[in-house]
C-alpha cells in the first residue's frame, strides 16, 4: 500500500449564487481585467448555463454558456492559474459543449484575446476555427485589444426530417 496521498478528482457541478465569492476570486487571480461578482450573479439570475469546477471542497475553475434556439455562445471558461496544465479547461469545455448539443445547439462561438496564447491552443485542438476580429473588444494596458471570434459546428443530434414528397 502507497503512503501518497490519492490525487483528488475534479467535480463539476452547477455554480449556485453562494460560489460566486470564490469564483470571482478565481477571475481575479488568472485576469487582469476580470469580471465582477456581480457579472457572476447576473449569469446565474439570466439562467445561464454556469458550472463549476470543485477540487477537494474549493472551486479552481468554471464556465458559463448561454443558449437561445440552436446557438451557444461560451461567454467566459477559467481555471485557476495554480491549477493550469491539468486539463482542467479541456474538461469544462468539453462538458460545455455536450450540453450544447444536448440543448441542440448546432453552433458554439465564443471570443478569445490573440494574446491568451494557452486559450487560442485549447481551442484549435478542440476543433474550432477563427471566424473573425472583433476590434478593440477587450480591455488592456494600453488602449483595446481585439478579440478573436472562434467557432464550432456541432452535426445536429435529432436532425429536423424533411416533409416526405406527393408525388
Amino acid at each position: 500500500m502507497s503512503a501518497l496521498p490519492h490525487p483528488a478528482t475534479p467535480l463539476l457541478r452547477p455554480m449556485r449564487e453562494h460560489d460566486v465569492p470564490q469564483v470571482a476570486a478565481v477571475e481575479r487571480r488568472a485576469y487582469e481585467f476580470p469580471w465582477s461578482a456581480g457579472i457572476f450573479s447576473d449569469c446565474l439570475r439570466a439562467g445561464y448555463c454556469s458550472w463549476a469546477l470543485e477540487l477537494r471542497g474549493a472551486i479552481v475553475g468554471y464556465g458559463i454558456m448561454a443558449v437561445a434556439l440552436d446557438e451557444a455562445h461560451l461567454l467566459n471558461l477559467c481555471v485557476d492559474p495554480l491549477y493550469q496544465r491539468r486539463g482542467y479547461a479541456r474538461l469544462m469545455l468539453a462538458h460545455l459543449e455536450q450540453l450544447a448539443v444536448r440543448h441542440r445547439a448546432s453552433l458554439l462561438f465564443l471570443e478569445v484575446r490573440p494574446s491568451n496564447a494557452q486559450a487560442l491552443a485549447l481551442y484549435a485542438r478542440s476543433g474550432f476555427g477563427k471566424i473573425a476580429v472583433r476590434r478593440g473588444y477587450y480591455p488592456a494596458r494600453v488602449g483595446r485589444e481585439d478579440a478573436w471570434v472562434y467557432s464550432k459546428t456541432f452535426a445536429q443530434a435529432h436532425p429536423v426530417e424533411s416533409p416526405s414528397r406527393v408525388s
